[in-house]
């Protein structure tokens, strides 16, 4: 399983001969821009429907032909689309057994809206984070969410690698993603979603510091950089 950070919380995941792009914040994305055209991939998961987690969706689809995963209310606005309707539309506990292996939706507590250039605002459903089962691995996902007691849920089977969360205001602060850690207990931790702005920027290096002591992994990834698990 390989894994490659493009900045806040995209990633792609190549496994068992597929690739997986998760939340595509590329071509606007002010940590590391990439054009979609660069990033082939089978499957574009979306964790919600706000913009830096769907920015380049459409555009990876329609460029690699491929699959988009979303929450119910979102697969169902994407594959309204008349130009690209490949959708796998899940609902949190849910998932869908794949020749190469599965995907699951988890809960995430979080917002799902999707804004429109007036301002206008409408509701997407809900909030999820996802779990990837392939070639004797599992990842997770967590998606845009505070800390709640069922990730010892999520990870009562093992994780190889959780990538979560840590930069407050939005989702969970450092000192609640240490506590999340304990919940899951995976192997290795990746952090995602803090220093693209001003809002959400925090001591990283601190974290990981701070998740060693507490008997955790964590490696610090930066954008453009990938890793074999």
């Amino acid at each position: 399983m390989r894994v490659t950070s493009f900045g806040h919380s995209c990633f792609r995941i190549e496994v068992a001969g597929v690739r997986l792009v998760i939340d595509p914040y590329l071509s606007e994305n002010p940590i590391l821009h990439t054009e979609p055209a660069d990033v082939p991939c089978d499957y574009v998961l979306c964790t919600h429907a706000h913009s830096d987690h769907i920015c380049d969706a459409l555009t990876l689809a329609r460029l690699h032909h491929a699959t988009i995963v979303a929450p119910y209310a979102l697969a169902e606005h994407f594959a309204a689309d008349a130009t690209y309707p490949a959708t796998l539309d899940l609902m949190p506990g849910g998932g869908i057994n794949l020749p190469w292996g599965r995907i699951q939706m988890t809960p995430a507590i979080h917002s799902s809206s999707l804004e429109f250039g007036d301002g206008e605002t409408q509701s997407m459903g809900v909030a999820s984070g996802y779990l990837i089962k392939a070639a004797g691995r599992t990842l997770y996902h967590a998606g845009d969410t505070a800390l709640f007691g069922d990730m010892s849920l999520i990870g009562r089977h093992g994780l190889d690698l959780a990538l979560i969360p840590i930069g407050d205001f939005y989702t969970m602060r450092p000192a609640d993603a240490l506590y999340a850690l304990d919940l899951l207990r995976p192997k290795l931790t990746v952090r995602l979603h803090y220093n693209t702005n001003d809002k959400i920027r925090v001591d990283a290096p601190a974290f990981a510091r701070d998740a060693a002591t507490a008997g955790h992994t964590a490696r610090l990834l930066a954008p453009g950089e990938s890793f074999d698990l």
